[in-house]
């Protein structure tokens, strides 16, 4: 089975560098982002229990968590175009595993998604942020859940997709509204009471704890926090719960029933 996990994840790798505007329209608009935003908010920014930091560094993650999910969506929605040119059915119809239709795109979405990731890692020296090996660590069990659970949910929505448009309405009522909830532009303490529950019940919250925590604590410190330790159980059920259903829902062609046409 990993001889065909292998192609469709290389095939995804080949496509996004052989496409220019897709390398520059998810990396641009996460750094505009961060660099208007974050410039434009740090002389008001007094972020709770957090003294001294700007709100470019508080922004940081968010960003981090923000090109994931970018990268994951851009990713995914090729799903749709190989469902109009006929190449998703041609895949269904060859004598390989289901499961592997899943794991190779989402495999090579979530290695598009870190490649872009690591570039943005190389601002970290210049906020005066550093990182151990261990910490190091953390941070990218951090992304990568975070890369596994936006591919795999881009991947159940794009599947049941009939077009790309419909597939940005999502993104636009659905998948940024999650990001907004996590904490990313924001502190929690500063939300109003009903607005914190919400950031609660949004599993990106816990995953964004993932990757900000790393950068203040050492490892040997988080893994005894429960803080820490119950946003890495709630991340990981999000993800594989993510990768469960779309494994489930590819299963669903193997027991005959039809696959949409473009």
């Amino acid at each position: 089975m990993m001889r065909p996990i292998w192609s469709l994840a290389k095939r995804e790798l080949i496509r996004f560098f052989r496409q220019p505007h897709r390398v520059i329209g998810s990396l641009a608009q996460p750094l505009l982002f961060w660099l208007f935003l974050g410039s434009g908010f740090s002389a008001s920014f007094r972020a709770p229990g957090l003294s001294g930091i700007s709100y470019l560094e508080y922004f940081f993650p968010g960003i981090l968590l923000m090109l994931v999910l970018f990268s994951g969506i851009f990713s995914t929605i090729t799903l749709i175009e190989d469902r109009t040119l006929g190449l998703l059915q041609g895949i269904l119809v060859a004598p390989v595993p289901r499961i592997a239709i899943v794991l190779g795109k989402v495999g090579g979405s979530m290695a598009v998604s870190l490649a872009q990731v690591l570039l943005l890692l190389v601002a970290v020296p210049f906020l005066g942020l550093s990182l151990d090996w261990s910490s190091g660590l953390l941070l990218l069990l951090g992304l990568l859940v975070a890369a596994l659970g936006f591919t795999t949910l881009g991947f159940l929505i794009a599947w049941n997709m009939e077009s790309t448009a419909g597939f940005h309405a999502i993104m636009s009522v659905f998948l940024m509204p999650l990001w907004m909830l996590s904490g990313a532009l924001f502190p929690m303490d500063q939300t109003p009471t009903w607005l914190q529950w919400l950031m609660q019940l949004n599993p990106v919250t816990h995953v964004l704890r993932l990757i900000r925590l790393p950068f203040y604590q050492k490892a040997s410190v988080l893994l005894e926090q429960t803080e820490y330790r119950t946003a890495l159980l709630v991340a990981l059920a999000w993800a594989v719960g993510c990768l469960g259903l779309a494994l489930w829902q590819v299963s669903r062609v193997e027991r005959g029933l039809p696959v949409h046409q473009g």
